[in-house]
């Protein structure tokens, strides 16, 4: 039994908020690749990423299904009931079309093996393998087992079956209309249907296979989402607890010596240039343009959460090789990351003479950062790179906001170094140097860690991961930023005028308020704001096409496209 699919003679075409399709405006997503099992030892396998099969094979005469797992690279067998799969927070889309069986018009699910995010996300890519049973196999859903209104749907809708408007093929599902088994055939080919999910939380999927008038029966686990550690889940049916991972008692966190950091894991913010009674302050200002508190770097603790993990594209060639892990704050607003931004608001055109220059001094951490732009042809410049040396400098207009792309290439505590200054119009240059701290993924807490330059030592991640990318050393004595962009950099595009707006006093402390600031300082997505970069997780987040970034133009081009590199001395 296959559920209706069309709408009129056609399938709609999928549309998506791509929640986990990490696509590079004007290019393909990202590529499959990495390691992604990770291991407890004594505990369940955890598989986050890479492909794995499950393959009704005949062992000693009798049939058994079992799971092929090449997400460490060479295969290794094991039992389903051994494995927990996990589909992060990455494999969540926004769906709006009858295309996917069972989730409905409009729903937010998460899909392995999803039309759209196919190989391009941190995700299993789980197969079914015959070939290996004797014959055509029988595969039932025999039990299900997942959260109070969680459905489990598996199917096959493919680009190639929405451009010729054929109907999707379900072949599984747990509710009651859906079909229940289905025939795996005996032609050694592997297949990639879609798993959709409908909730998050952890489900057991009881399969039993039938060949030759042989049967075997296993229960895979998938972890769904973020809410649950899938190391903590037992695998199989659940009846069966683990044994503790072995070794030593994991050494207690430390315990901040400094006053505890304010955690920002999500909504708009800017790195700001304010105008201050010494000339300039840089300061960081939390949420939108009508509601929004102002706080020193040295207070605040930035979290770069789980969901930002994406796969390195060809192309990017900056940022890693292709298929390398990088956490991604997109350019434009997804929920449930920080969206960082660039403010100069309130300097108005005629306080300053030239720009205004955000100088990246000194990179501490586990990896490498990035700052860059994704252009409505799909061009990429590059503002800030540690990866290759620093200081690097960005200039941005006078009176403006704008939202770029920022990577970390390695889950862990950094500590970004920043001056921020400019000429006034009464030709005195000033400045002000500031160090923000950053926790990359969830291995450590950020409530934690030190804010600021941390002269205390912070707490060391209790998971990280492993990273072959050598942190950029700390750059010192380095000179100025410069207020004045190269002769080459790109013109600025138009600026809007936000009005006037109060001077600051000398001291900086977190103030909160309401004020009438322009359009593009929200944190609801419009404005300047370039309506694309990376695709990224969250419900809020939009399928870009390449065109869509003619905002960058036409809004937030007050940034100057330029990097002034300056040699440490």
């Amino acid at each position: 039994m296959t559920t209706a699919l069309t709408r009129g003679s056609r399938p709609l075409a999928i549309m998506a908020t791509a929640a986990g399709a990490a696509v590079f405006i004007g290019a393909a997503g990202l590529v499959a690749g990495g390691s992604g099992t990770a291991r407890a030892a004594g505990g369940p396998v955890v598989i986050e990423d890479g492909a794995i099969d499950l393959v009704p094979r005949l062992v000693d005469t009798a049939l058994r299904l079992q799971l092929d797992d090449h997400s460490g690279g060479a295969p290794v067998v094991r039992a389903p009931s051994e494995v927990v799969v996990h589909a992060g927070p990455a494999t969540k889309e926004e769906v709006i079309s009858p295309a996917y069986p069972v989730v409905g018009e409009r729903v937010d699910a998460y899909f392995l093996n999803g039309f759209l995010n196919a190989g391009r996300i941190y995700a299993p890519e789980p197969g079914w393998k015959g070939g290996e049973a004797g014959g055509d196999t029988e595969v039932r859903l025999a039990d299900f087992d997942g959260p109070d209104t969680g459905l489990f749907a598996l199917y096959t809708y493919t680009p190639e079956m929405d451009a010729d408007d054929a109907q999707a093929v379900q072949h599984l599902g747990s509710d009651d209309g859906a079909p229940h088994s289905y025939t795996l055939p005996d032609s050694g080919e592997r297949t990639e249907p879609t798993w959709a999910f409908t909730q998050e939380g952890v489900y057991r999927l009881t399969f039993t296979v039938t060949a030759g008038g042989r049967s075997d029966t296993e229960t895979l686990a998938v972890v769904v989402g973020d809410d649950v550690d899938p190391a903590s889940v037992v695998p199989g049916d659940g009846t069966t607890p683990t044994e503790p991972p072995d070794g030593p008692t994991p050494t207690p966190t430390a315990t901040p010596t400094r006053p505890a950091a304010h955690v920002i894991d999500n909504g708009h913010l800017d790195l700001a240039a304010r105008p201050a009674e010494d000339g300039l302050a840089f300061q960081i200002k939390e949420g939108t343009s009508q509601n929004y508190a102002w706080h020193e770097p040295g207070t605040v603790v930035l979290h770069v959460k789980p969901a930002a993990k994406r796969k390195i594209e060809e192309g990017y060639a900056f940022l890693g090789e292709p298929g390398d892990l990088v956490w991604l704050l997109p350019m434009r607003q997804v929920d449930g990351l920080v969206w960082p931004g660039w403010s100069t608001e309130e300097f108005t055109t005629a306080d300053v003479r030239g720009d205004v220059s955000f100088r990246l001094d000194s990179v501490q951490g586990p990896g490498s950062v990035a700052v860059f732009s994704t252009g409505a042809t799909g061009g990429v410049s590059v503002g800030l790179d540690s990866r290759d040396g620093l200081p690097d400098e960005l200039h941005h207009s006078a009176h403006a906001h704008s939202h770029w792309n920022w990577t970390f290439t390695a889950e862990g505590v950094y500590r970004t170094t920043f001056t921020v200054g400019t000429t006034l119009a009464e030709g005195r240059t000033v400045s002000d140097t500031e160090t923000l701290a950053w926790v990359v993924g969830n291995g450590t807490d950020p409530s934690t860690v030190v804010p600021g330059d941390a002269a205390e030592s912070t707490p060391a991640p209790t998971s990280p991961e492993p990273s072959a990318t050598v942190p950029t050393p700390s750059v010192s004595d380095t000179p100025p930023p410069s207020a004045t962009p190269p002769p080459s950099a790109a013109p600025p595009g138009p600026t809007e005028d936000a009005g006037p707006v109060p001077v600051p006093e000398a001291s900086h402390p977190a103030t909160t308020g309401t004020g009438a600031g322009p359009a593009n300082a929200s944190g609801s997505g419009g404005g300047s704001a370039p309506a694309g970069g990376l695709a990224a997780t969250g419900s809020g987040a939009a399928v870009v096409a390449g065109g869509a970034l003619a905002a960058l133009v036409a809004g937030s081009g007050a940034f100057i496209a330029a990097r002034r590199r300056r040699t440490a001395r």
